[in-house]
């Protein structure tokens, strides 16, 4: 099976027919959506994981507090 290039030229597949523009345009419209779902996700994970981590270190000390005052 031998795979065929679809258009003359490089240049030609970035044009895509006149909707080069449209489609390069999806891809990075697309990409930078993407990149931004992923950094939003990473940074509410670090936000929560710091909201559990305080939450801990209150329990620990109403803890040590509670076995304090027995």
């Amino acid at each position: 099976m031998q795979l065929e290039f679809q258009f003359e030229s490089f240049s030609a597949f970035l044009a895509m027919g006149n909707y080069g523009f449209y489609v390069w345009l999806s891809y990075g419209v697309s990409f930078v959506a993407m990149a931004w779902l992923i950094w939003q996700s990473q940074r509410e994970q670090k936000q929560i994981f710091q909201q559990i981590k305080k939450e801990l270190s209150r329990e620990k000390q109403l803890n040590q507090r509670s076995e304090y005052m027995k």
